[in-house]
């Protein structure tokens, strides 16, 4: 959906671009220090430091838009840094979940923080879930443009805009209040309370991990689809013609 206004942003992005580009550093450059940039995050956010962590998080995605700006304005664009980008992408990814997954080790930022000791930011169920979509998504769209000679396969319901921003949402919802706002909202409705604790659904961090991974397995099934009807067009038109 988000994806949409990416031309706007490249445009936007140009006049840095161009600065950028006359220091010398290459878009590959950019991209390698972004997962590097990532590591910084996940190991704040392993520590219990959420805010720090979403600042690193954040200043990634900055850093995305940096690269694809040089690679425009100093003509580098290429089939490899775009292979590149995209796989580095998901290793930030890996990273930001890993450390929620494994945080907080020392959550101090956090006053009402452990409820339950031992527990984490996400659960790691609901982490592998969330990651394994994102990958999948991304993967389906890349073997329906390889394998099945695809021109674009970019549909779905939330592309990778909209998961970091519900990332984000949660990650703030998470860390600023004074109590665990999820619980709060569920207390005055025990079934339903009963119900997200026997899920093991219980901050919104963890909420909005579950939504992102379950958009990101409609996404997969979209693409699949969409896949099918247009390799599947191709294919008749193709067998006509012999």
């Amino acid at each position: 959906m988000l994806g949409s206004l990416r031309e706007r942003y490249q445009r936007a992005m140009m006049p840095v671009g161009r600065v950028l580009a006359r220091t010398g550093i290459t878009p590959n450059m950019i991209t390698g220090l972004t997962v590097l940039v990532a590591l910084v995050s996940a190991w704040f956010f392993v520590l219990g430091d959420l805010l720090i962590g979403l600042s690193f998080m954040i200043l990634t995605v900055v850093m995305d838009m940096f690269d694809g700006a040089v690679a425009r304005a100093a003509g580098l664009a290429s089939k490899f840094g775009a292979t590149f980008d995209h796989t580095l992408d998901r290793y930030a990814e890996y990273l930001f979940m890993l450390g929620l997954m494994m945080g907080p080790v020392n959550a101090v930022t956090i006053p009402w923080w452990p409820y339950i000791s031992g527990d984490t930011f996400v659960p790691w169920f609901w982490g592998i879930f969330a990651l394994f979509g994102m990958i999948m998504a991304s993967f389906t769209r890349a073997k329906a443009e390889s394998v099945g000679g695809m021109e674009s396969c970019a549909v779905g319901i939330a592309e990778r805009q909209e998961k970091l921003i519900l990332q984000i949402a949660g990650i703030l919802l998470l860390a600023i209040p004074t109590t665990n706002i999820w619980i709060d909202i569920l207390t005055p409705i025990p079934a339903a309370l009963a119900f997200f604790v026997m899920l093991d659904i219980t901050n919104i961090l963890t909420l909005c991990i579950v939504i992102v991974g379950i958009l990101s397995h409609i996404t997969v099934v979209q693409r699949l689809s969409y896949a099918k009807k247009v390799i599947g067009a191709s294919e008749k038109g193709e067998n006509a013609d012999v």
